[in-house]
Parts: structure tokens; sequence; C-alpha cells
């Protein structure tokens, strides 16, 4: 076979097989698929694709990861946040934000104050509760809308687009 048919196939073979990779990245884990459903409904604020785009901002779905900050878990709560308004959400007695069952709807809980939080504010209400998420109720209140923060704008837009993605398995 020829150098250049060779390089083809091979080229061939990692294109198909990185589709497969793309298409599981791209998707929320199966076993998060409830959880991010019931979350959503039980607080109304955001929706399952907009809760899911937010872990995979936060955290590409690692129930582990912990950031320089000190933030922890798939929904990246900061200790003190986590002590206000974390939830026993898989009701095993114990609110852990490593825990997707409990850091999921806590989001969604902590959203539907900060929804009241922003609620005066002029703009897309998403986009204020997603900046108050990143960058606080206050700096988003002082502001008043969508702090000019470099990482919060960036934040919303992403959190946006992968909602856009999640919505068709959501």
């Amino acid at each position: 076979m020829p150098p250049k048919a060779v390089l083809a196939a091979l080229l061939a073979v990692v294109l198909v097989a990185s589709c497969g990779v793309l298409r599981r990245t791209h998707r929320v884990p199966d076993d998060l698929v409830p959880v991010f459903r019931s979350a959503a409904t039980a607080y109304g604020i955001l929706t399952a694709a907009q809760l899911a785009a937010q872990a995979r901002v936060e955290s590409k779905f690692d129930a582990q990861a912990v950031s320089h900050a000190g933030a922890r878990g798939i929904m990246q709560f900061l200790p003190t946040t986590w002590a206000a308004f974390g939830l026993d959400g898989n009701k095993d007695g114990v609110a852990d934000p490593l825990d997707p069952r409990d850091a999921i709807p806590s989001a969604a809980y902590y959203e539907s104050w900060l929804a009241e939080q922003v609620a005066h504010l002029p703009g897309d209400r998403v986009s204020l509760i997603l900046a108050a998420y990143n960058a606080g109720p206050d700096a988003v209140r002082l502001a008043g809308g969508i702090p000019d923060f470099g990482e919060t704008r960036a934040y919303v837009t992403k959190v946006r687009d992968w909602a856009d993605t999640f919505s068709d398995q959501l």
C-alpha cells in the first residue's frame, strides 16, 4: 500500500474513533439525567439542560473536582455557600457537595434564591442567575446586571452554549 494510502486509512480510523469520543463528551452522563430533570422540575428556575450545562462548565461532570478557590464537587460549591444551601438530595442522611445527587438539587435550590436576588434587574433572567452563580449576587446587583468580568461573561456564554447542546438529551 502506498504511504499516502496508509496515512489516509489511519486518518479515517482516527476520525471514526474520535466521533464516538466527541459524542460521549457532548452528552450528559446517563445516570445524572434524572437528577437534572428532577432538580429542574422541583425548583422551576433553570431547565435540566441549563443545570447540566452548569455542571459541564463548572467541573466537566467531575463529582470530585476541587478548584483553586476551594469550590468542590460537580456544581463547584464554596464551603460557605454549601453551608447555607446544601441539601440532602438523595435522602441518605448526609448533605455532601461531592455527591451529585445532593449537589445538583442544591444548585437548583441556590439558584431559586439567586433568582429572587436579581429579580429587580433588567436583562435576561437566566443570564443574570448564571452570572450571580459565578460572580455572586452582590457583584450582579452592584453592576446592575452582568458584571463586566471576563470570566463571568464567558461563563454565561459557555453555559448557554452547552445548554443548547444538551437540550436534545434533556
